[in-house]
This record gives structure tokens, sequence and C-alpha cells, in this order.
């Protein structure tokens, strides 16, 4: 299964750069996933890339502040107001991150498009869709 991430700009750029190994979420999926197709925020508002997902780990907080810091892409305050009264978050480890040469406007494949608020689930139809658009990749990990 694959699935729509919505990420900020920032944090994609410190995947790109190796510091980010880790996307953290407050939720994990009630699907068996595997794929992230990884739609940039504001400003770019494009689908940038993909990533398979390796582990997945479930902690409090501060234990995957503890483990994870160091390939969190992130300073400390912003960890921690993201996972401001949450008792427990998801640590999902990048596996294989690809960026297209050619980012994909998400309104030509979905025209009523609305970025997702954590994620989409998407069909076999919608990923052969992007598949054909995508331009080529660059490999990153």
């Amino acid at each position: 299964m694959n699935v729509l991430l919505s990420i900020r700009p920032k944090y994609i750029e410190e995947m790109v750069k190796g510091n980010k190994r880790y996307e953290f979420r407050k939720v994990i999926f009630k699907k068996d996933v595997d794929k992230v197709w990884i739609y940039a925020t504001s400003p770019t508002k494009k689908i940038v890339g993909t990533f398979v997902i390796g582990d997945i780990i479930k902690d409090t907080p501060d234990n995957l502040w503890n483990k994870f810091n160091g390939h969190s892409g992130m300073c400390e305050q912003d960890f921690f107001e993201y996972y401001s009264g949450i008792k427990e978050g998801v640590a999902l480890e990048l596996k294989y991150l690809k960026l297209f040469k050619v980012p994909i406007d998400p309104k030509v494949i979905f025209p009523d498009f609305t970025p997702p608020q954590s994620f989409y689930y998407l069909d076999d139809t919608l990923i052969k869709a992007m598949e054909k658009i995508e331009d080529g990749e660059h490999n990153y990990f």
C-alpha cells in the first residue's frame, strides 16, 4: 500500500542532506504501508519524491527523541511542540529516498486536490498516473 504524506520543504531538505532519517507522525496507518509519496507543502505544493518505509517505531515522544534526535532533522523545540499533548508517537524509518527531477503537480492527477492533513491512501490507478508523469529521479539513500 502507498500513501501521500504532507511534509514541509525544510524537512525534505534535511532528508536530502541525510540529517533526517526518520519521519515523525502522531498516528500510524491502519493499513500495511510500505511506500510514501512526498507532498511538499507551501510554497512548493508538489509531489516531489518517494521513500520506502523501513522500521516503524511507536513510543513516547521522550523516548523517540532520545533514540532518534541525531537523525530527526529537527530541533528539540520543534519536535516537542509537534508532539505537545501526545502520549505516543511514531517514527518511520526512511529508506531509498528518491526525488523527482520534475515534481508532479497533484492537480494533474487529483483535479479537486486538497493537501492531506496527515496522509492519503493511494490506489493503484493514482499510483500508475503519477508514475507516468514522473520524469526521472535522483537517488539519495
